[in-house]
């Protein structure tokens, strides 16, 4: 079976921006923005909570962008940022964003996530089978 890469998106967030915007608006925006299983990891990094709200901020847009999305017209919680039992970052889907994943034939999700004092970036690359593309195209 052959892998082709359908996507690619990047994000950089300056970490003070995400501090200073959670500060105003609090949980009114964090629970828009980040599933509960998302506020509660972030919450318990204590020091460094802002700095993974803004990686896991960053993954989502540029989940977004890989996908061809922009910014609008999909809930924010239907992405979760986790991490798998090695700490490596994952990405899940849920709702509307299921469908329109299935619909792009995405069949595997690569994620990394760098945080430095003052910014995180995170990449996301979309893989799907030849085999799912050549169903797609059919359509």
């Amino acid at each position: 079976m052959i892998f082709l890469i359908i996507g690619c998106g990047i994000d950089l967030v300056k970490i003070e921006r995400i501090e200073k915007i959670i500060k105003r608006w609090g949980d009114n925006l964090t629970s828009r923005m980040f599933t509960l299983l998302e506020r509660e990891y972030c919450k318990k990094r204590k020091s460094n909570k802002y700095q993974s709200y803004a990686g896991k901020f960053a993954a989502k847009e540029a989940l977004l962008k890989a996908l061809g999305l922009g910014l609008g017209g999909v809930n924010w919680t239907e992405i979760e940022i986790s991490n798998n039992e090695l700490g490596q970052p994952i990405i899940k889907t849920s709702g509307k964003l299921n469908i329109i994943v299935s619909k792009k034939g995405v069949s595997k999700y690569f994620l990394t996530i760098s945080h430095t004092k003052d910014y995180a970036v995170a990449e996301v690359i979309l893989e799907s089978s030849a085999q799912k593309s050549e169903e797609n195209s059919n359509k």
